[in-house]
């Protein structure tokens, strides 16, 4: 139900003759709600020019929050929802910081309970209600964005691409490797691979719990990719279980090296190179 005219002029005008008073008791309302969870100071503020928003789009006859002269109060609750979603408050929390109004707007309409002021206040508490309802989902927008970015974020740590030797890196896998996940593994070491220079990656599946059709797949392309950057892979951290469950299924790794560990993959990389690998026995042993 949108206000008319007449109900926006009014309320513009109750806001701001009772400001002071609407402003402190709002503020307190909200207090209750976030447990001092946030500053005085901090809420007073976004609770002051909440009360600004809402009295220029009032007074300058919005009727509903999708109106024009809304424009300003809704980019000041979308504002509130993105700082409240990264302040880890919880959904219902800021829309709360809205609702509050009306309990304050309430609180200063005290015993005027005649028809039109009932009415009055019905159509304002719909108008509040739209407000609270907005953020809410620009709550909702803002979160999964943030979880999006972290997840992203977690995802590139858990594929970190290392330098083990002068033309060696290697990629430690943990966890499933899933199509995402190999994008990823395969943008980071094709990029290392140009920042270092280096002809040999390993790629290590230690930390990999199983191995089926589609982490073979994902392995492979990763494999086919780095050689088209002119680099030979490694495979190392082929476990027992995992070469039977390989065989099983029948996977055919052609002629990419594959070794049982990291280490055995290193030496053998070294062993392409100039350098060698010598054993020496420390003193006393």
């Amino acid at each position: 139900m949108a206000l008319s005219p007449d109900e926006s002029g009014r309320f513009a005008s109750l806001l701001d003759e009772h400001s002071e008073g609407l402003v402190a008791r709002w503020a307190a309302i909200v207090t209750t709600s976030l447990q001092g969870r946030l500053s005085p100071a901090e809420l007073q503020r976004q609770t002051k020019d909440l009360h600004k928003g809402f009295h220029q789009a009032l007074s300058a006859g919005a009727r509903d929050l999708t109106d024009e002269a809304a424009a300003e109060v809704r980019a000041q609750l979308s504002e509130l929802s993105s700082t409240r979603a990264r302040q880890g408050f919880s959904a219902t929390e800021t829309a709360i910081s809205v609702y509050a109004l009306k309990d304050a707007v309430l609180e200063v309409l005290g015993d005027q309970n005649d028809a039109a002021t009932l009415r009055d206040y019905v159509a304002f508490s719909a108008f509040v209600d739209r407000a609270a309802l907005f953020t809410f989902d620009s709550y909702v927008r803002v979160r999964e964005t943030l979880i999006a970015d972290q997840a992203e974020q977690l995802l590139e740590l858990s594929t970190p691409v290392v330098k083990l030797w002068e033309g060696v890196v290697a990629v430690p896998l943990v966890g499933t490797l899933d199509s995402a996940r190999a994008q990823v593994v395969m943008e980071r070491l094709l990029q290392t691979l140009v920042d270092t220079g280096s002809p040999y990656a390993i790629i290590d599946i230690t930390g990999v719990p199983a191995v089926d059709t589609q982490v073979a797949q994902h392995i492979l392309k990763t494999v086919v990719a780095a050689r088209l950057m002119g680099a030979d892979c490694i495979i190392s951290g082929i476990r027992p279980q995992i070469a039977q469950t390989i065989v099983a299924l029948g996977i055919e790794f052609g002629d990419i090296a594959t070794k049982a560990s990291l280490a055995d993959a290193l030496r053998y990389v070294l062993g392409q190179t100039s350098y060698k690998v010598v054993a020496t026995k420390r003193a006393g042993y």
